[in-house]
């Protein structure tokens, strides 16, 4: 490990610099980190107080000297005893002239590292829950300007039947919806190891406390309240591993449905559809070769970074089904890793996903274009339902009305106008049941969207009833 000031004249992350925000980078931070774990020592020290083991003036010297971080002195001690907590320790007590003997009293390495990472999982949960929080409502605007929007759809990557472009942002919505809920519930349910020593049963505790009165449990309830942290009521030498996959699984859920709604963009800036299209500034390149290029770099990024996310819980499966028995080492250099990358490349993708929220272009000409062009095939069954209603046989009709759709998907594919109301209006079969007078408008298929405007609507009405309600709960919305 070297201090050294880091340059472009070595390897940097990516997430070093280029994707993530300051502010979870801060989170993340070795001098975060060991911040932390200083609070951890002073939390600890001032509940040992209580039981008579230190005295006032060890805890107000830790206390003193708590923000005092020096990375490069610890990185010098740990090159030497190669041991980075105990090196820590050993810099802390350095500074400590008073109350440097007592650091760490009792305790063992992860409970003092898994308490620092259960705070750290829980701020990081913050900053995400709160850009999901912007993306609602951001998505909620959108949804309400586009609920009645008619626009042709898509199943099997074919023109289907309409809907809307507000029906359509609805479906990211509700996912984004259901995202949120259980990134909020993951958040409340971070927990921290407690006191309980190296196997996880507070023993060194327990011998400490001995003739004090006070209990190894009474001891943990004194540190955690101040550390603002609940514990796990029962651990191994780590907390339970588990909690880890859930919180990679939460962030995973959310990039899924946000490489979802990148990947839809990308289709449908496709100029052969060309309906949507992500911010393009002025100034911006598309292509080194190709000047007239577009390209739709932001959703593409979305993309890529996602899927970096979906295949880091596999990791930390790995570290909660294969820790054996109280306790093995094999999680502790990947979870340097895995629990930063996750949170600074989620975090990304967030900021990323709520620019193509609030930038995204819906065009209106690709979009009436296609509506017209595919959608007379979708239109043809409200032809259907009526001439059955007035007496046809639904079976020979649907019969009918494929063999004249397939007439026509060879015209358009031939560069032809679609003849279908043509066809339509000519064959006896279809005209005995509907008068050719009223085809026109029953193959207009832009009203022939359902209720899909008004459950849009509905929707970003819950979306905004939900996060004032989740703000008012939580807090989140008032930090």
């Amino acid at each position: 490990m070297n201090t050294a000031t880091f340059d472009h004249e070595t390897y940097l992350s990516p997430l070093t610099w280029r994707y993530g925000s300051d502010t979870m980078r801060r989170v993340w931070s070795e001098t975060e980190k060991r911040r932390l774990l200083r609070r951890f020592w002073v939390a600890l020290a001032q509940a040992q107080q209580t039981a008579g083991l230190v005295t006032a003036e060890q805890v107000a010297d830790l206390r003193a000297h708590q923000d005092q971080i020096d990375i490069a002195r610890a990185t010098e001690i740990e090159r030497e005893i190669r041991h980075d907590l105990m090196a820590e320790i050993k810099t802390f007590a350095e500074q400590c002239s008073v109350g440097g003997p007592i650091i760490h009293l009792g305790a063992t390495s992860m409970d003092a590292l898994d308490n620092t990472d259960a705070i750290r999982l829980r701020n990081a949960l913050d900053i995400i829950v709160q850009g999901v929080e912007a993306m609602l409502s951001a998505l909620a605007t959108r949804i309400e300007a586009e609920a009645a929007t008619p626009a042709i759809a898509f199943t099997h990557i074919q023109p289907a039947e309409p809907t809307t472009v507000g029906y359509r942002l609805a479906q990211v919505g509700q996912d984004l919806l259901i995202d949120w809920e259980e990134l909020r519930r993951v958040r409340a349910g971070v927990r921290g190891k407690g006191l309980k020593g190296a196997v996880g049963t507070s023993a060194s505790y327990t011998q400490l406390l001995e003739g004090t009165g006070q209990t190894a449990r009474q001891l943990e309830e004194q540190v955690m309240q101040t550390l603002g942290l609940e514990a796990f009521p029962v651990a191994t030498q780590t907390y339970t591993r588990k909690q880890d996959w859930l919180v990679l699984n939460g962030l995973a859920g959310l990039c899924a449905t946000l490489h979802k709604f990148a990947f839809d963009l990308r289709l449908l800036q496709s100029p052969p559809i060309g309906e949507w299209s992500e911010p393009f500034g002025d100034k911006q390149v598309g292509s080194s070769a190709m000047p007239f290029k577009r390209n739709p770099i932001t959703a593409e990024n979305v993309d890529s970074l996602t899927r970096l996310v979906a295949a880091l819980p596999r990791v930390a499966w790995d570290n909660a089904a294969l820790s054996l028995l109280e306790r093995t080492l094999d999680d502790s250099a990947n979870r340097r890793l895995i629990l930063p990358e996750a949170f600074l490349v989620t975090d990304e993708v967030v900021q990323r996903s709520l620019g193509l929220i609030k930038g995204l272009r819906i065009w209106p000409g690709p979009t009436a274009r296609n509506l017209r062009e595919y959608g007379l095939f979708a239109a043809t069954e409200r032809v259907l339902m009526m001439a059955v209603k007035a007496g046809g046989d639904r079976q020979v009709l649907h019969e009918v009305i494929r063999e004249h759709s397939l007439v026509a998907w060879q015209a358009i594919q031939s560069g032809a106008p679609n003849p279908l109301p043509e066809l339509l209006a000519a064959d006896p079969r279809i005209t005995n049941y509907v008068d050719p007078a009223n085809l026109p408008e029953l193959l207009d298929a832009s009203g022939h969207v359902g209720d899909a405007p008004e459950r849009a609507r509905a929707l970003a009405a819950e979306i905004r009833h939900l996060l004032t309600a989740g703000k008012q709960e939580t807090g989140f919305g008032k930090r």
